[in-house]
């Protein structure tokens, strides 16, 4: 999947149906909370396989039950793309299950 800058209005239609979701410093942002550090650590796992098959990598930082995520895309010059909306989406259905 080819990657590509979203203006700011194609961002806040795609936050509509992405709770939590903000947008902070310029990139995506959404904090994650577990019930425990192994739940936080299989999401990430799940989430991280996802990602590299997209190769498209998150930040992120886990403390105990808590996931802290931001997502932004390096290659297009630091910028919010469609495929952190997509990440995003992925990440969302994988939280949801």
């Amino acid at each position: 999947m080819a990657g590509y800058k979203l203006q700011e209005t194609e961002i806040i239609k795609a936050l509509v149906n992405l709770p939590g979701w903000t947008v902070k410093e310029g990139k995506l942002h959404k904090e994650y909370k577990f019930t425990s550090f192994s739940e936080a650590m299989g999401w990430m796992v799940n989430v991280g396989i996802q990602a590299e098959a997209m190769g498209h990598h998150p930040e992120w930082f886990n403390v105990y039950n808590l996931v802290s995520v931001t997502l932004i895309t390096y290659d297009l010059g630091h910028v919010i793309s469609n495929l952190d909306i997509e990440l995003a989406k992925k990440m969302e259905a994988v939280f949801n299950r």
